[in-house]
């Protein structure tokens, strides 16, 4: 049964890899079917203190308000005798750490990589896999400490966004829930007590770990939570002594801890009765032994989802088609574009709809936008004596008003403008679309999606170009006939403005 565990984790580090890690989605995923372990408590319960007297070593951050912001999947390994401690990090596959204190540090600066120096949370977990010969075959995932209120540096929303982080670890049915209580404070106002209540209310999937007991005021005891008077759940409540902080701070080993929490137990007439059944290395074994069962009884809706999963991807193998030779990469890539591109000649060119939507907008929407310009407005009677009037100054002209007419063919030359920039971006339009249907039509880049999306990019980069160009072309086209405007311009202008429904002079003014 050992191997089993290890067999589920390395499943369960190949669906991290894949994205799926199973905390914040909603649909039925391989890590929701996995049997694990989260461990869950409020701030300063313990929690940490209970991990690492489970591993023998001292590996995790410490410190004051929220120090774990991110699950943390830890995958125990036994090993042989004699065989060295190592620790190895999924993002890190190819280094192992031999030294904890290495191991507490790239825990942090992980945490930072994902969340920035801030104390902001991120359900992306850390994967940690540590082999040792003093450890079980274990599987536990250290969730982020419960917290009743945000502090200095962190948003408002803080309190709700890790219950929500947690709560969508222990809402699934397969998860054993591991709750941490102080045992200094009352059962009934445990964070992680009323939260487990909420998602296991048999207390079916639930662990009670009693942290603390040699701290209680003198005169009591919690006999009565261990031996689930005060709060039953299906399983025995296992209490645990912490090592102190003052422990810490003088580095006592673990060992030493593990052994002074024997003798507490076995030494105190409170609960000598019970010494077999308590500790850190009795809650390591109980919880072993728990989930080897919980992966045996969950193998056939493992084996059915995963079964499942692999149809599905052959299946999408099958729709993707023949295998590309790396040395015939090239080759295909400049098929599938040549492919691409006579699709989108017979949409422009005619065999394919679409070209004929061009055709429209420069045959008929263009020239419907041109007769619908103000001329008569802007070559009105009133406004064609105005102009030629003040084209002449203090002196009155001689023979014709050129200066005056200049003014008049210029200003409806400009009217040109408009429509001219809108045609450039209907037919725009016209071919983003048809760069669109042809993509669609060409029905070998579905084998290669990131293909279709680096060619569409391309091309509607290329069209974007265009535009901007032709836009540049349209106007210059204005400019140049309003910089040299020819005799013809002369001779048109007076049969215009009469055209336009007003009484004008002639050309030799009144």
């Amino acid at each position: 049964m050992e191997s089993l565990i290890g067999l589920v984790n390395r499943i369960q580090k190949a669906c991290t890899v894949l994205g799926d890690h199973g905390g914040d989605s909603s649909l039925p995923t391989i890590w929701e079917a996995l049997p694990s372990v989260a461990v869950v408590g409020g701030q300063s319960s313990g929690k940490s203190s209970v991990l690492e007297s489970i591993v023998g070593r001292d590996f995790l951050p410490r410190g004051s308000g929220i120090v774990t912001r991110r699950p943390l999947v830890l995958q125990l390994h036994k090993t042989e005798q004699g065989v060295q401690e190592y620790a190895e990090f999924l993002h890190l596959p190819n280094k192992r750490f031999t030294h904890f204190a290495m191991i507490r540090k790239e825990i942090q600066d992980e945490t930072d990589r994902m969340t920035g120096r801030s104390k902001k949370i991120s359900p992306v977990p850390i994967h940690l896999s540590i082999f040792s010969s003093n450890v079980v075959n274990l599987t536990l995932i250290d969730l982020p400490g419960l917290t009743k209120v945000a502090v200095e540096g962190q948003p408002e929303s803080i309190v709700k966004d890790i219950e929500n982080m947690v709560r969508s670890y222990v809402d699934k049915p397969n998860c054993i829930i591991l709750a941490i209580t102080p045992a200094n404070q009352d059962v009934a106002t445990s964070d992680a007590i009323k939260l487990a209540r909420e998602v296991d209310p048999t207390g079916d999937r639930t662990f009670g770990v009693l942290t603390k007991i040699d701290l209680m005021d003198k005169g009591t005891n919690a006999l009565d939570v261990l031996e689930g008077k005060s709060y039953r759940l299906q399983h025995p409540w296992v209490g645990i002594v912490n090592r102190s902080q003052s422990d810490i701070n003088k580095n006592v080993e673990m060992v030493a801890a593990r052994r002074r929490e024997r003798e507490f137990f076995a030494t105190s007439p409170e609960y000598g009765h019970l010494a077999n059944e308590m500790g850190s290395e009795y809650l390591a074994k109980l919880l072993s032994k728990h989930l080897e069962s919980a992966i045996k009884a969950h193998l056939p809706e493992i084996l059915s989802l995963i079964n499942k999963s692999i149809d599905e991807i052959e299946r999408e193998m099958d729709n993707l088609g023949r295998p590309v030779a790396v040395d015939a990469g090239l080759y295909t890539i400049l098929e599938l574009c040549r492919a691409f591109d006579q699709i989108f000649k017979e949409h422009l060119d005619g065999g394919r709809p679409g070209g004929d939507l061009i055709h429209d907008i420069l045959e008929r929407q263009l020239p419907s936008a041109l007769r619908q310009l103000p001329f008569e407005r802007h070559l009105s009677f009133q406004n064609v004596r105005k102009v030629v009037s003040e084209a002449d100054g203090y002196q009155p002209h001689l023979v014709a008003p050129e200066q005056g007419y200049r003014r008049l063919i210029d200003g409806a030359l400009n009217y040109f403008r408009g429509p001219a920039q809108t045609s450039v971006e209907l037919v725009h339009s016209a071919l983003k679309d048809l760069v669109r249907r042809s993509i669609k039509e060409t029905k070998e880049l579905k084998r290669f999606p990131t293909l279709e999306a680096e060619l569409a990019a391309a091309v509607n980069t290329a069209l974007a170009r265009f535009r901007e160009e032709s836009k540049k072309t349209t106007l210059r086209l204005v400019d140049m006939e309003s910089s040299y405007i020819t005799v013809e311009f002369f001779c048109k202008l007076p049969r215009v403005v009469e055209n336009g429904g007003n009484q004008v002079a002639s050309s030799s003014g009144d």
